[in-house]
Protein backbone atom coordinates (compact mmCIF):
# COMPACT_ATOMS: atom_id res chain seq x y z
CA UNK A 1 0.00 0.00 0.00
CA UNK A 2 3.29 2.35 0.89
CA UNK A 3 4.99 2.13 -2.37
CA UNK A 4 2.39 2.76 -4.56
CA UNK A 5 1.32 5.81 -2.73
CA UNK A 6 4.91 6.89 -3.01
CA UNK A 7 5.40 6.52 -6.65
CA UNK A 8 1.87 8.44 -7.44
CA UNK A 9 3.40 11.32 -5.13
CA UNK A 10 6.52 11.11 -7.14
CA UNK A 11 4.69 11.07 -10.45
CA UNK A 12 3.11 14.33 -9.33
CA UNK A 13 6.33 16.32 -8.15
CA UNK A 14 6.26 18.84 -11.66
CA UNK A 15 6.90 22.31 -10.07
CA UNK A 16 4.17 24.37 -9.51
CA UNK A 17 4.17 26.96 -12.74
CA UNK A 18 6.46 29.86 -12.41
CA UNK A 19 5.74 33.46 -12.42
CA UNK A 20 5.50 34.40 -16.03
CA UNK A 21 7.86 37.13 -16.67
CA UNK A 22 5.72 39.21 -19.39
CA UNK A 23 4.77 41.79 -16.91
CA UNK A 24 6.65 45.25 -17.45
CA UNK A 25 9.35 45.67 -15.37
CA UNK A 26 9.82 49.05 -13.54
CA UNK A 27 13.03 50.31 -11.46
CA UNK A 28 12.95 51.52 -8.13
CA UNK A 29 13.09 55.49 -9.54
CA UNK A 30 10.65 54.96 -12.04
CA UNK A 31 8.00 53.64 -9.47
CA UNK A 32 8.61 56.57 -7.37
CA UNK A 33 8.52 58.98 -10.35
CA UNK A 34 4.96 57.74 -11.32
CA UNK A 35 3.61 57.26 -8.16
CA UNK A 36 4.05 60.42 -7.22
CA UNK A 37 1.74 62.05 -10.03
CA UNK A 38 -1.05 59.65 -8.79
CA UNK A 39 -1.27 59.23 -5.30
CA UNK A 40 -4.36 60.97 -4.08
CA UNK A 41 -3.04 62.08 -0.96
CA UNK A 42 0.05 63.70 -2.40
CA UNK A 43 -2.20 65.39 -5.35
CA UNK A 44 -4.50 66.93 -2.81
CA UNK A 45 -1.57 68.28 -0.40
CA UNK A 46 0.66 69.84 -3.79
CA UNK A 47 -3.18 71.57 -4.53
CA UNK A 48 -3.03 73.23 -1.52
CA UNK A 49 0.31 74.96 -2.03
CA UNK A 50 -1.15 77.35 -5.39
CA UNK A 51 -4.20 78.84 -2.98
CA UNK A 52 -1.37 79.35 -0.46
CA UNK A 53 0.48 81.34 -1.83
CA UNK A 54 -1.98 83.28 -3.82
CA UNK A 55 -3.26 84.02 -0.33
CA UNK A 56 0.19 85.34 1.02
CA UNK A 57 0.31 87.42 -2.11
CA UNK A 58 -3.14 89.11 -2.06
CA UNK A 59 -1.91 89.58 2.18
CA UNK A 60 0.53 91.79 1.03
CA UNK A 61 -1.12 93.75 -1.92
CA UNK A 62 -3.72 95.28 0.66
CA UNK A 63 -1.60 97.52 1.70
CA UNK A 64 -0.96 99.46 -1.41
CA UNK A 65 -3.20 98.25 -3.97
CA UNK A 66 -6.70 99.50 -3.66
CA UNK A 67 -9.88 97.14 -4.42
CA UNK A 68 -11.12 98.08 -8.03
CA UNK A 69 -14.59 97.99 -9.50
CA UNK A 70 -15.48 98.74 -13.19
CA UNK A 71 -18.87 98.42 -14.22
CA UNK A 72 -21.13 99.37 -17.14
CA UNK A 73 -25.05 99.17 -17.33
CA UNK A 74 -27.30 99.53 -20.35
CA UNK A 75 -31.12 100.49 -20.30
CA UNK A 76 -33.55 99.89 -22.80
CA UNK A 77 -37.24 101.40 -22.30
CA UNK A 78 -40.26 100.81 -24.28
CA UNK A 79 -42.31 103.31 -22.44
CA UNK A 80 -42.10 107.43 -22.12
CA UNK A 81 -38.66 108.14 -20.67
CA UNK A 82 -37.35 111.35 -20.22
CA UNK A 83 -33.66 110.93 -20.03
CA UNK A 84 -31.50 113.04 -16.81
CA UNK A 85 -29.04 114.36 -18.85
CA UNK A 86 -30.51 117.67 -19.62
CA UNK A 87 -32.13 116.80 -23.00
CA UNK A 88 -35.28 115.89 -21.18
CA UNK A 89 -36.59 114.14 -24.85
CA UNK A 90 -38.55 110.74 -24.61
CA UNK A 91 -35.42 108.65 -25.67
CA UNK A 92 -35.48 105.00 -25.12
CA UNK A 93 -31.77 104.20 -24.74
CA UNK A 94 -29.77 105.17 -21.75
CA UNK A 95 -25.89 103.92 -20.25
CA UNK A 96 -23.75 104.11 -17.48
CA UNK A 97 -20.46 103.47 -16.22
CA UNK A 98 -19.31 103.51 -12.70
CA UNK A 99 -15.32 103.23 -11.54
CA UNK A 100 -15.34 102.37 -8.06
CA UNK A 101 -11.54 102.10 -5.82
CA UNK A 102 -11.46 101.53 -2.32
CA UNK A 103 -8.95 100.66 0.19
CA UNK A 104 -8.81 100.45 4.00
CA UNK A 105 -6.58 103.11 5.71
CA UNK A 106 -6.62 101.45 8.96
CA UNK A 107 -7.70 97.85 10.03
CA UNK A 108 -6.96 98.26 13.78
CA UNK A 109 -4.20 95.82 12.72
CA UNK A 110 -6.56 92.98 10.54
CA UNK A 111 -3.70 93.43 7.78
CA UNK A 112 -0.90 92.54 9.52
CA UNK A 113 -2.82 89.64 11.12
CA UNK A 114 -3.79 88.80 8.05
CA UNK A 115 -0.19 88.52 7.18
CA UNK A 116 0.94 86.12 10.04
CA UNK A 117 -2.30 84.24 9.03
CA UNK A 118 -1.34 83.26 5.20
CA UNK A 119 2.66 83.21 6.31
CA UNK A 120 1.67 80.02 8.56
CA UNK A 121 -0.93 78.69 5.94
CA UNK A 122 1.84 78.68 2.90
CA UNK A 123 4.53 77.48 5.55
CA UNK A 124 1.75 74.15 6.66
CA UNK A 125 0.84 73.93 3.19
CA UNK A 126 4.69 73.36 1.83
CA UNK A 127 5.49 71.31 4.83
CA UNK A 128 2.36 69.06 4.18
CA UNK A 129 3.43 68.91 0.63
CA UNK A 130 6.76 67.75 1.28
CA UNK A 131 5.72 65.44 4.21
CA UNK A 132 2.80 63.66 1.42
CA UNK A 133 5.45 63.84 -0.91
CA UNK A 134 7.89 61.98 1.55
CA UNK A 135 4.74 59.40 2.43
CA UNK A 136 4.17 58.83 -1.08
CA UNK A 137 7.96 57.18 -1.89
CA UNK A 138 7.55 55.63 1.42
CA UNK A 139 4.44 53.73 0.43
CA UNK A 140 5.91 53.08 -2.62
CA UNK A 141 8.97 52.12 -1.43
CA UNK A 142 6.85 49.51 0.72
CA UNK A 143 5.13 48.12 -2.08
CA UNK A 144 8.34 47.92 -4.47
CA UNK A 145 9.82 46.10 -1.55
CA UNK A 146 6.86 43.87 -0.73
CA UNK A 147 7.60 42.33 -4.22
CA UNK A 148 11.24 42.08 -4.06
CA UNK A 149 10.39 40.41 -0.65
CA UNK A 150 7.97 38.00 -2.01
CA UNK A 151 10.37 37.00 -5.20
CA UNK A 152 12.85 36.13 -2.82
CA UNK A 153 10.86 34.01 -0.24
CA UNK A 154 9.14 32.57 -3.13
CA UNK A 155 13.05 31.21 -4.43
CA UNK A 156 13.36 30.43 -0.67
CA UNK A 157 10.45 28.27 -1.35
CA UNK A 158 11.69 26.85 -4.27
CA UNK A 159 14.62 25.82 -3.03
CA UNK A 160 12.86 23.84 -0.24
CA UNK A 161 10.55 22.53 -2.13
CA UNK A 162 13.28 21.14 -4.41
CA UNK A 163 15.35 19.92 -1.09
CA UNK A 164 11.98 17.80 0.12
CA UNK A 165 11.81 16.79 -3.27
CA UNK A 166 15.30 15.01 -3.50
CA UNK A 167 14.92 13.75 -0.03
CA UNK A 168 11.73 12.23 -0.89
CA UNK A 169 13.56 10.19 -4.13
CA UNK A 170 16.09 9.42 -1.47
CA UNK A 171 13.74 7.93 0.70
CA UNK A 172 11.39 5.98 -1.76
CA UNK A 173 14.74 4.06 -3.11
CA UNK A 174 15.51 3.60 1.12
CA UNK A 175 12.06 2.01 1.22
CA UNK A 176 11.92 -0.04 -1.82
CA UNK A 177 15.55 -1.48 -0.92
CA UNK A 178 14.17 -2.13 2.73
CA UNK A 179 16.99 0.23 4.23
CA UNK A 180 14.50 2.69 5.75
CA UNK A 181 11.11 2.27 7.14
CA UNK A 182 7.85 3.28 5.46
CA UNK A 183 7.36 5.66 8.30
CA UNK A 184 10.21 8.02 7.14
CA UNK A 185 9.03 7.39 3.49
CA UNK A 186 5.39 8.68 5.35
CA UNK A 187 7.03 11.56 6.43
CA UNK A 188 8.30 13.47 3.67
CA UNK A 189 6.05 12.98 1.75
CA UNK A 190 4.34 14.85 4.15
CA UNK A 191 7.24 17.54 4.34
CA UNK A 192 7.09 17.61 0.34
CA UNK A 193 3.05 18.14 0.47
CA UNK A 194 3.45 21.21 3.41
CA UNK A 195 6.40 22.44 0.96
CA UNK A 196 4.10 22.43 -2.87
CA UNK A 197 1.16 24.05 -0.63
CA UNK A 198 4.15 26.72 0.65
CA UNK A 199 5.37 27.23 -2.95
CA UNK A 200 1.40 28.00 -4.23
CA UNK A 201 0.52 30.16 -1.19
CA UNK A 202 4.25 31.83 -2.02
CA UNK A 203 3.06 32.77 -5.63
CA UNK A 204 -0.46 34.01 -4.66
CA UNK A 205 1.29 35.96 -2.51
CA UNK A 206 3.90 37.79 -4.90
CA UNK A 207 0.74 38.16 -7.28
CA UNK A 208 -0.98 40.17 -4.79
CA UNK A 209 2.05 42.57 -4.20
CA UNK A 210 2.78 42.71 -8.07
CA UNK A 211 -0.74 43.90 -8.10
CA UNK A 212 -0.63 46.19 -5.54
CA UNK A 213 2.58 48.07 -7.24
CA UNK A 214 0.82 48.42 -10.30
CA UNK A 215 -1.62 50.44 -9.05
CA UNK A 216 0.76 52.25 -7.43
CA UNK A 217 1.86 53.03 -10.39
CA UNK A 218 -0.89 53.73 -11.94
CA UNK A 219 -1.33 50.30 -14.33
CA UNK A 220 -3.93 48.07 -14.09
CA UNK A 221 -2.86 44.57 -14.09
CA UNK A 222 0.41 43.18 -12.30
CA UNK A 223 4.26 45.26 -12.25
CA UNK A 224 7.66 43.52 -11.43
CA UNK A 225 10.41 45.23 -9.68
CA UNK A 226 14.08 45.38 -10.55
CA UNK A 227 16.97 44.43 -8.53
CA UNK A 228 17.78 46.35 -6.45
CA UNK A 229 21.78 46.82 -6.26
CA UNK A 230 23.08 46.77 -2.17
CA UNK A 231 20.32 45.04 -1.03
CA UNK A 232 22.04 42.91 1.40
CA UNK A 233 24.18 45.94 2.23
CA UNK A 234 22.74 48.29 5.20
CA UNK A 235 25.17 51.26 5.69
CA UNK A 236 25.53 52.77 8.98
CA UNK A 237 23.69 56.65 9.14
CA UNK A 238 25.78 59.20 8.33
CA UNK A 239 24.60 61.37 11.14
CA UNK A 240 24.29 60.74 15.10
CA UNK A 241 20.93 60.48 16.72
CA UNK A 242 20.93 63.72 18.28
CA UNK A 243 21.91 65.39 15.08
CA UNK A 244 18.70 63.33 13.76
CA UNK A 245 16.56 65.10 16.71
CA UNK A 246 17.79 68.36 15.76
CA UNK A 247 17.07 67.97 12.10
CA UNK A 248 13.68 66.72 12.62
CA UNK A 249 12.94 70.08 14.47
CA UNK A 250 14.29 72.03 12.11
CA UNK A 251 13.09 70.83 9.26
CA UNK A 252 10.65 67.84 9.94
CA UNK A 253 7.66 68.46 8.30
CA UNK A 254 5.52 67.37 11.41
CA UNK A 255 7.28 70.00 13.35
CA UNK A 256 7.06 72.89 10.69
CA UNK A 257 2.80 71.89 10.02
CA UNK A 258 2.65 72.35 14.05
CA UNK A 259 4.60 75.55 13.96
CA UNK A 260 2.59 76.84 10.95
CA UNK A 261 -0.57 75.99 12.61
CA UNK A 262 0.32 77.42 15.92
CA UNK A 263 1.26 80.99 13.57
CA UNK A 264 -1.93 80.71 11.48
CA UNK A 265 -4.49 80.66 14.71
CA UNK A 266 -2.43 83.53 16.62
CA UNK A 267 -3.13 85.49 13.40
CA UNK A 268 -6.86 84.37 13.80
CA UNK A 269 -6.76 85.18 17.25
CA UNK A 270 -5.27 89.13 16.76
CA UNK A 271 -7.86 89.57 13.71
CA UNK A 272 -10.80 88.88 15.81
CA UNK A 273 -9.63 91.53 18.46
CA UNK A 274 -9.28 93.81 15.62
CA UNK A 275 -12.80 93.79 15.17
CA UNK A 276 -12.86 96.11 18.25
CA UNK A 277 -10.96 98.95 16.68
CA UNK A 278 -12.51 101.58 14.40
CA UNK A 279 -12.04 100.76 10.95
CA UNK A 280 -10.91 103.71 8.10
CA UNK A 281 -11.59 103.29 4.73
CA UNK A 282 -11.35 105.74 1.82
CA UNK A 283 -13.30 105.46 -1.05
CA UNK A 284 -12.95 106.96 -4.84
CA UNK A 285 -16.27 106.58 -7.36
CA UNK A 286 -16.65 108.09 -10.61
CA UNK A 287 -19.55 107.59 -12.38
CA UNK A 288 -20.69 108.50 -16.03
CA UNK A 289 -24.67 108.43 -18.11
CA UNK A 290 -25.33 109.62 -21.08
CA UNK A 291 -27.86 108.07 -24.40
CA UNK A 292 -25.29 106.19 -26.04
CA UNK A 293 -21.97 104.04 -25.18
CA UNK A 294 -19.28 105.01 -23.91
CA UNK A 295 -21.26 107.61 -21.83
CA UNK A 296 -19.75 111.03 -21.36
CA UNK A 297 -22.82 113.23 -20.93
CA UNK A 298 -23.16 113.29 -17.17
CA UNK A 299 -19.74 112.47 -15.00
CA UNK A 300 -19.75 112.52 -10.91
CA UNK A 301 -16.70 112.06 -9.41
CA UNK A 302 -17.01 111.54 -5.18
CA UNK A 303 -14.18 110.97 -2.61
CA UNK A 304 -15.60 109.55 1.16
CA UNK A 305 -13.64 108.74 3.99
CA UNK A 306 -15.78 106.28 6.14
CA UNK A 307 -14.84 105.67 10.06
CA UNK A 308 -16.51 103.26 11.63
CA UNK A 309 -16.69 101.89 15.37
CA UNK A 310 -18.42 98.65 16.10
CA UNK A 311 -19.95 98.93 19.37
CA UNK A 312 -21.85 95.84 19.44
CA UNK A 313 -22.85 92.95 17.64
CA UNK A 314 -25.22 90.87 19.96
CA UNK A 315 -22.02 89.22 21.22
CA UNK A 316 -20.72 87.77 17.90
CA UNK A 317 -17.31 89.31 18.37
CA UNK A 318 -16.74 87.67 21.88
CA UNK A 319 -17.46 84.30 20.15
CA UNK A 320 -15.35 84.46 17.59
CA UNK A 321 -12.78 85.28 19.96
CA UNK A 322 -13.00 82.96 22.05
CA UNK A 323 -13.67 80.26 19.67
CA UNK A 324 -10.01 81.64 18.02
CA UNK A 325 -8.42 81.91 21.20
CA UNK A 326 -9.16 77.66 21.75
CA UNK A 327 -8.06 77.27 18.74
CA UNK A 328 -4.61 78.77 19.19
CA UNK A 329 -4.39 77.00 22.28
CA UNK A 330 -4.68 73.82 20.79
CA UNK A 331 -2.22 74.40 18.24
CA UNK A 332 0.27 75.30 20.95
CA UNK A 333 -0.56 72.26 22.99
CA UNK A 334 0.42 70.02 19.77
CA UNK A 335 3.10 72.23 18.40
CA UNK A 336 4.54 71.53 22.50
CA UNK A 337 3.54 68.11 22.70
CA UNK A 338 5.30 67.30 19.15
CA UNK A 339 8.44 69.21 20.30
CA UNK A 340 8.67 67.37 23.78
CA UNK A 341 7.96 64.04 22.20
CA UNK A 342 10.72 64.52 19.18
CA UNK A 343 13.43 62.51 21.36
CA UNK A 344 11.16 59.78 21.37
CA UNK A 345 9.78 59.93 17.41
CA UNK A 346 13.50 60.68 16.14
CA UNK A 347 15.10 57.68 18.24
CA UNK A 348 12.48 55.06 18.01
CA UNK A 349 12.70 55.54 14.54
CA UNK A 350 16.68 55.32 14.33
CA UNK A 351 17.14 52.72 16.31
CA UNK A 352 14.28 50.80 14.17
CA UNK A 353 17.00 51.11 11.29
CA UNK A 354 20.19 50.04 13.20
CA UNK A 355 18.15 46.94 14.89
CA UNK A 356 17.41 45.74 11.38
CA UNK A 357 20.73 47.12 10.12
CA UNK A 358 22.20 44.45 12.74
CA UNK A 359 19.29 42.01 12.42
CA UNK A 360 21.00 41.23 9.04
CA UNK A 361 24.01 40.41 10.15
CA UNK A 362 22.63 38.06 12.64
CA UNK A 363 20.35 36.66 10.65
CA UNK A 364 23.24 36.17 7.62
CA UNK A 365 25.00 34.27 10.02
CA UNK A 366 22.11 32.25 10.73
CA UNK A 367 21.65 31.27 7.20
CA UNK A 368 24.95 29.70 7.52
CA UNK A 369 24.75 27.58 10.17
CA UNK A 370 21.51 26.50 8.93
CA UNK A 371 22.74 25.61 5.67
CA UNK A 372 25.79 23.69 7.51
CA UNK A 373 23.31 21.85 9.98
CA UNK A 374 21.32 21.03 7.22
CA UNK A 375 23.85 19.14 4.88
CA UNK A 376 25.11 17.32 8.10
CA UNK A 377 21.71 15.79 9.17
CA UNK A 378 21.22 14.71 5.00
CA UNK A 379 24.30 12.78 4.96
CA UNK A 380 23.30 11.74 8.76
CA UNK A 381 20.33 10.45 7.49
CA UNK A 382 21.46 9.05 4.04
CA UNK A 383 24.33 6.60 6.35
CA UNK A 384 21.13 5.88 8.86
CA UNK A 385 22.83 8.00 11.35
CA UNK A 386 19.81 9.76 12.60
CA UNK A 387 15.72 10.22 12.20
CA UNK A 388 13.73 11.31 9.69
CA UNK A 389 12.20 14.16 12.41
CA UNK A 390 16.19 15.34 12.58
CA UNK A 391 16.20 15.86 9.17
CA UNK A 392 12.53 17.32 8.85
CA UNK A 393 13.47 20.38 11.68
CA UNK A 394 17.13 21.31 10.12
CA UNK A 395 14.83 21.81 6.76
CA UNK A 396 12.59 24.08 8.54
CA UNK A 397 15.33 25.91 10.07
CA UNK A 398 16.93 26.48 7.32
CA UNK A 399 13.97 27.77 5.63
CA UNK A 400 13.10 30.19 8.62
CA UNK A 401 16.20 31.53 8.49
CA UNK A 402 16.39 32.03 4.54
CA UNK A 403 13.12 33.96 5.35
CA UNK A 404 14.09 35.77 8.07
CA UNK A 405 17.31 37.37 6.06
CA UNK A 406 15.12 38.55 3.64
CA UNK A 407 12.57 40.33 5.67
CA UNK A 408 15.48 41.76 7.49
CA UNK A 409 16.73 43.13 4.27
CA UNK A 410 13.41 44.74 3.02
CA UNK A 411 12.35 45.52 6.38
CA UNK A 412 15.68 48.02 6.65
CA UNK A 413 14.53 49.86 3.69
CA UNK A 414 11.53 50.37 5.10
CA UNK A 415 12.49 51.80 8.37
CA UNK A 416 15.11 54.01 6.36
CA UNK A 417 12.17 55.53 4.36
CA UNK A 418 9.91 55.94 7.72
CA UNK A 419 13.14 57.90 8.90
CA UNK A 420 13.36 60.13 6.02
CA UNK A 421 9.70 61.16 6.74
CA UNK A 422 10.29 62.39 9.82
CA UNK A 423 13.39 64.41 8.98
CA UNK A 424 11.98 65.52 5.77
CA UNK A 425 14.63 64.50 3.49
CA UNK A 426 16.20 61.45 1.54
CA UNK A 427 19.37 60.69 3.84
CA UNK A 428 22.69 60.55 1.85
CA UNK A 429 24.95 57.79 3.11
CA UNK A 430 27.54 59.42 1.17
CA UNK A 431 27.96 62.56 3.36
CA UNK A 432 29.85 60.81 5.98
CA UNK A 433 29.08 61.91 9.96
CA UNK A 434 27.96 65.12 10.76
Amino acid sequence: MILPLLAMLQASSAQAPAVPDTIPVVTLADALQRAARLDPDYVAAAGQVGPAEWARRAAFTVFIVPAVTLSAAGTHTTGQYFTPFGTFKPLPNSYSATLDARIDLFTGGAKWAGLRTTSGQLESAQAGELQARLTTAMNTEGDYYAVLTEKALLRVAEDQEQRAQQQFTVARARVTSGAAVQTDSLQLALGLTQARVVLLQQQATLRAAQLQLGRRIGLEGRADAAPVSGDSIAPALPFLVQDAVAKALAQGPAWRIARANERTTSGQLWARRAQYLPRATLDFNKTANDTRFFPSSSKITSFALTVSLPLWDNGQREIQVAQARANHEVAQAIRDDLERGAWHDVTAAYDAYETNRATIDLDRYAVVVARENNRVQETRYRSGATTILDLLDAQNRLFQAEADLVQAMYNTRLARAGLEVILGERINFQQGTQ
